[in-house]
């Protein structure tokens, strides 16, 4: 039995690719997988590899987030800016204005698509499947209709690549919301109604 890839994130350049997976192991403890592959001369790919475990998370972030202000402070102090890479793929590579968070911000929630708004439930895709993408796989698998996409079961959306447990639960979760608010509105209407 391979890892379970929870959740993956890749960015390009020029001559090196980078992987971040969130994993499950064997054992089900979670860990980030972290690789780089470095294109060689001779057309080949040297891989180096690191897998960070779910016990170590808390001094990574705290590392990462220590290494990223004092780099910032360090550029500022020298008058010079820490620019980010640009991503070839993903939704963070789209003009702002398309991203769904960015764009249920600037112009709400009836702005987006039903497929935006399970993204964002969703949060990341797959290599070369952004969540907008896998959002719109899974909609289409219940031909866009929201009372079907309420009925699925954990195992029916974790049939779909990158979709493992959390996401499906986020989903499901999302979705018994949506019931229950309906629900409690259709007892309100109805009580207006017998008030008269």
């Amino acid at each position: 039995m391979k890892d379970n890839i929870i959740a993956t994130e890749k960015f390009y350049t020029k001559h090196r690719n980078y992987f971040f997976d969130f994993r499950q192991a064997k054992n089900h403890k979670n860990f980030i997988n972290l690789v780089c592959s470095e294109k060689q001369p001779d057309n080949t790919y040297k891989r180096a590899c690191i897998m960070i475990w779910e016990d170590h998370f808390e001094f990574l972030i705290e590392a990462l987030s220590s290494l990223f202000s004092n780099a910032a402070h360090e550029a500022g102090r020298r008058g010079k800016s820490v620019v980010p890479l640009e991503r070839s793929t993903g939704i963070k590579s789209w003009d702002i204005t398309d991203r769904p968070r960015e764009k249920f911000l600037a112009q709400g929630r009836a702005a987006l698509s039903d497929a935006e708004l399970l993204a964002m439930l969703i949060g990341s895709g797959t290599p070369g499947v952004t969540a907008v993408d896998l959002a719109q796989q899974i909609l289409d698998s219940v031909a866009l209709d929201m009372k079907r996409l309420a009925e699925l079961p954990v195992s029916a959306l974790t049939r779909f690549a990158g979709m493992g447990v959390a996401k499906a639960l986020s989903i499901i979760a999302a979705m018994e919301l949506a019931q229950r608010l309906a629900k409690q509105e259709a007892g309100v209407v109805w009580m207006k109604a017998l008030r008269g």
